[in-house]
């Protein structure tokens, strides 16, 4: 092969390689990997999609948080982050139906702001639970230290040294700092077992873990005020062994979302994945 010849095919291997490494994957192919990399398989029916933006908009950059609030998509817009991926829904319902919303001015203001800046937003939600282990369980008991304290492999019960449920809340509003923990219960009782039920499970599955042989005390996200809450007000009015700590959806579940920007970035190599915290949602009285 003629020297020339050569020349020009080290060339254009080597600008090919240039061009490669400086292209940036779009939101649909950063979600494709997202995907690759689960144990559960995609469910064609799901909220996990995108709620904003052109999918196939290169990514600049990826936030990540439990919501895609004002604060969140400012702090991603100063950050160069174009794909937002957010664990709970963006317009005030499960399934983020804009349609009743369409006259409604917070709506139209915030929406305005995404279109302005080109966001991308998609939820990530069902298949983080479903994959295994669940990504939230996971990064709530790293942040918690609770993994040594766990009976087996559902991540949902757990064991610890005799102590009274007050003091134990104590321990856990200063692992959740910005949350406003609420006992339900005795604060005097003593107990060694726990269950988890992270973000808003129901009362149906509060009640089913409260009747384990393996809880005392559940530490749980939130619940309607007339359905878990009473129920373990009864329970423990009729001298039953039983007492819960709500600790809010958002202080629940937030270091799974820490969690999954920590996972993002194993395998997202391209472009920066930065986790944003949730500011305080409850303003303390004067």
């Amino acid at each position: 092969m003629k020297p020339a010849i050569i020349s020009t095919i080290l060339f254009l291997t080597i600008f090919s390689q240039q061009v490669f490494s400086t292209t940036k994957p779009t939101a649909l192919q950063v979600i494709e990997q997202l995907k690759s990399h689960l144990t559960c398989q995609w469910n064609s029916e799901t909220v996990d999609t995108f709620k904003s933006g052109n999918p196939d908009d290169e990514v600049t950059g990826i936030a990540v948080g439990m919501f895609a609030d004002m604060a969140t998509l400012r702090k991603a817009v100063a950050n160069k982050c174009n794909l937002v991926i957010v664990h709970e829904p963006t317009f005030y319902n499960h399934l983020d139906n804009t349609e009743p919303l369409k006259n409604d001015p917070v709506f139209q203001q915030k929406i305005a702001y995404i279109n302005q800046h080109k966001l991308i937003i998609f939820r990530f939600h069902d298949h983080w639970h479903q994959t295994v282990p669940d990504g939230i369980y996971v990064g709530m008991i790293s942040k918690l230290g609770w993994k040594t304290n766990q009976t087996d492999q559902s991540m949902k019960f757990f064991k610890f040294e005799e102590q009274t449920v007050g003091s134990f809340a104590q321990k856990l509003q200063e692992k959740l700092k910005g949350s406003q923990l609420r006992i339900v219960g005795d604060p005097n009782m003593k107990f060694t077992k726990v269950a988890l039920a992270v973000g808003a499970s129901g009362s149906q599955s509060h009640i089913s873990l409260l009747n384990s042989q393996s809880t005392e005390l559940l530490v749980a996200g939130e619940a309607s005020e007339w359905e878990t809450y009473q129920y373990v007000l009864d329970a423990s009015m009729l001298g039953l062994k039983k007492a819960a700590i709500f600790t809010g959806h958002i202080p629940s579940e937030e270091a799974g979302m820490e969690y999954c920007a920590s996972w993002l970035k194993t395998f997202m190599k391209d472009v920066p994945v930065i986790f944003f915290e949730s500011e305080t949602v409850y303003q303390p009285t004067k």
